[in-house]
């Protein structure tokens, strides 16, 4: 059978370093992103690399665009077998300027990371053009534990309350549905730490000394814990299980 795997939010860094690395695994693609001409780019790179890819636009915020995703990719031919949720907003993470969370952003980040998933991935379910096995949700070292006041000089407000929250209820969603789902569908998560990037070098070196690996994670650290528990066969006993792979941030 096919292995086709949708990736949402896949002109991310993130989503793109998954794509990346399963591509040439022999995984057919489908990448969205809210517009999916954004998805292009990437799609050609990987498409002059022999791989089968499709786009589809996605807005997790739109209730329309996530209902009607598996719909929309059975219609244009595809049949998904494997999901990766992993699209995300930095709009959400929006603090006022005492460090609060507004409330609008709050629920909008619960809205992408736990309710618009859940919805998505069970039309999936339901539809019967698709024969769904696997499913990889994206968390976070702060679904797991809390953030260290020293990483942020002593000022969470960098640190949206929102974004852990939101995670650690992702990481639930993944076990409930790993047991709602069984035994067809194996439902995993992958909780990353930070990766380099989107701070400064002192931010940088703080993170470094915390790290029992002494360091942040790179493009390079994305693809491999994914890969794995897509893996029907290397992950066969693997599901409802919260892989983290946070450099080793939440052993201390």
């Amino acid at each position: 059978m096919t292995k086709t795997v949708l990736i949402t939010g896949a002109t991310g860094k993130l989503g793109a370093a998954i794509a990346r690395h399963l591509a040439p695994l022999g995984w057919q693609l489908v990448l969205t992103s809210r517009e999916a001409a954004r998805c292009e780019p990437l799609a050609q790179e990987l498409r002059a690399a022999g791989a089968t890819v499709h786009t589809v636009a996605l807005d997790l915020l739109d209730e329309d665009s996530t209902e009607t995703l598996a719909a929309r990719i059975a219609d244009a031919g595809a049949s998904v077998t494997h999901l990766v949720s992993n699209a995300r907003s930095l709009d959400t993470l929006k603090i006022d300027e005492v460090g609060l969370a507004p409330k609008r952003e709050f629920l909008e980040e619960f809205a992408i990371d736990v309710v618009a998933p859940y919805r998505m991935l069970m039309a999936f379910v339901r539809d019967p053009r698709h024969q769904l096995r696997g499913v990889v949700t994206v968390g976070s070292q702060y679904g797991e534990v809390a953030p260290n006041p020293a990483l942020y000089d002593g000022d969470l407000r960098c640190s949206p309350v929102q974004y852990g929250v939101a995670k650690a209820a992702l990481h639930q969603m993944t076990r409930e549905l790993s047991v709602r789902l069984a035994p067809d569908v194996r439902v995993n998560c992958v909780a990353y730490g930070g990766f380099v990037g989107r701070t400064d070098a002192a931010f940088e070196n703080r993170y470094a000394r915390l790290a029992p690996l002494g360091r942040m994670l790179t493009e390079a650290d994305a693809g491999g814990p994914v890969a794995f528990l897509l893996d029907d066969a290397a992950a066969a006993a693997v599901t409802g299980h919260v892989l983290v792979a946070d450099g080793g941030w939440s052993v201390w």
